[in-house]
């Protein structure tokens, strides 16, 4: 079976452009014509890299009164191309695609963190009213975790539901020995101190600001112990005077050989790729309980209470005084992320979801 595929995004970077080059590069191996839609930045310039149809959409990240707007030129362009389904990542291009669609075409929408878990007061309202609202105008909504799932039906979203969990090449990220640390830490220019590496966009959402926070009750319990940030945005100037940041790197493997731990004290997730790409790399993990991460991790694995630096600070301690241990708990992660996160087999299941949706559709 080919298909024509258009795949809608607003965030040209992280997790969301992550999931969007996975899936394009495993439906252009299978013979479908595939389209991305996206403002220009990193998303543009890699799918165009690869050879695959990168067209022009403009559009905010936040909602404002030009999201109409930029609705009718998605609309346009999916007239153009008239694909078989439209798989519209994150809130703008669920919020433009479904305007524009309403269901005409097969649609999925893949929220990759739900839009309200970022909004307060009247906004956040706004947000979970036209999530009901607009429910129905997509075929499926797919999530990347049960977590995001459940988060959607208590929010009273009435929906068609798939849960596809991200997924990562674990050819490309390996199990770093402790050999690979020394030698990954040569490279960065790193010494022997133990070290805590937390990696993602520097907002709000990823809780950088609770570990710079508890970050003095580690040292003070782990004397010279180092934290490193890797990553930009709009918190790096509230940042940048109390840790360590490097900046945004487009490959973190030498970040992940070289830490003891890595921290993500997110306030929010669908299902983290950081967390994933660091169990590929053996490496411990400290993480908030929020979405995902108990499925990443696994039910055992002891979450830290968002906003809760006392607590935070106390579980990187530990792995800092136990390098050993840390290790050894890597590896057991490197295991559950073999067993349970292959990237084939998420693509796979995206691509059973497509099929799917269009024999519903047919039979309809």
């Amino acid at each position: 079976m080919s298909l024509s595929i258009l795949h809608v995004a607003q965030p040209v970077d992280g997790g969301v452009a992550r999931c969007v080059l996975d899936l394009v590069a495993d439906q252009v191996a299978r013979g479908w014509r595939v389209g991305v839609a996206c403002p220009p930045g990193p998303l543009a310039v890699r799918v165009q890299a690869a050879g695959v149809e990168h067209e022009l959409w403009r559009a905010r990240r936040n909602p404002d009164p030009a999201t109409v707007l930029q609705a009718w030129r998605l609309g346009r362009i999916i007239r153009n191309r008239f694909p078989d389904v439209v798989h519209l990542h994150s809130s703008k291009a669920g919020v433009a695609g479904r305007l524009a669609v309403r269901r005409r075409h097969a649609t999925l929408f893949q929220p990759h963190a739900w839009s309200f878990f970022a909004a307060r007061g009247a906004m956040r309202a706004a947000a979970l009213a036209w999530e009901r609202r607009a429910a129905p105008w997509a075929d499926v909504i797919v999530c990347v975790s049960e977590g995001e799932r459940t988060a959607g039906e208590e929010a009273g979203i009435s929906a068609a539901w798939r849960v596809v969990p991200n997924g990562i090449d674990l050819a490309a990220f390996r199990a770093a020995s402790a050999e690979e640390r020394e030698r990954a830490r040569a490279r960065l220019g790193l010494g022997p101190a133990p070290l805590a590496v937390c990696i993602g966009r520097l907002v709000r959402q990823k809780g950088q600001d609770v570990l710079v926070e508890a970050w003095p009750t580690v040292t003070a319990r782990v004397p010279g112990a180092e934290l490193v940030l890797v990553g930009s945005g709009p918190a790096e100037d509230e940042l940048g005077g109390r840790a360590r940041i490097i900046g945004g790197q487009e490959d973190v493997r030498d970040w992940l050989a070289a830490a003891n731990v890595v921290v993500q004290p997110s306030r929010w997730e669908g299902l983290s790729y950081v967390v994933l790409e660091a169990m590929a790399a053996a490496r411990a993990v400290v993480a908030t309980d929020v979405a995902g991460m108990s499925e990443a991790l696994g039910e055992d694995v002891e979450l830290v209470p968002v906003d809760d630096s006392a607590t935070l600070a106390a579980a990187v301690e530990r792995r800092l005084l136990d390098p050993r241990g840390a290790d050894a708990e890597g590896l057991a992660l490197r295991e559950r992320v073999a067993q349970n996160f292959d990237a084939a087999r998420a693509t796979q299941a995206m691509a059973d979801v497509y099929a799917e949706v269009l024999e519903r559709r047919r039979s309809q």
